[in-house]
């Protein structure tokens, strides 16, 4: 059974940081590329960041220079490093698993970026 299980998220002033995680069970971890979304209540889910299994990264222009995303094909875990949070940066954060036809999709973890 396939198992994405996103973590790190929380409440954050804004100019903070924040690390999430997400950890993969019941895949080929290396065989597999990686994105972060962000869905704000009445908006469209958003890709955010991409990791393939080359290591190449991708980001939105709205992130740029202030996330970065990695990836430990050893602990099956991807990151998402965000600093210098934005209030507009307040959303679910979903990881997604893609290889081939296959995709998955973990429950999501809040960020709040709020005084």
């Amino acid at each position: 059974q396939v198992q994405l299980v996103e973590s790190g998220g929380g409440l954050v002033q804004p100019g903070g940081s924040l690390k999430l995680s997400c950890a993969a069970s019941g895949i080929t971890f290396n065989n597999y590329a990686f994105r972060w979304y962000r869905q704000a209540p009445g908006n469209q889910r958003e890709l955010v960041a991409s990791i393939t299994r080359g290591f190449e990264t991708n980001y939105a222009d709205s992130v740029k220079g202030r996330f970065a995303i990695s990836r430990d094909n050893a602990k099956n875990t991807v990151y998402l490093r965000m600093s210098t949070l934005k209030p507009e940066d307040t959303a679910n954060y979903y990881c997604n698993a893609r290889f081939l036809a296959a995709s998955y999709w973990g429950q999501g973890t809040q960020v709040t970026v709020s005084s």
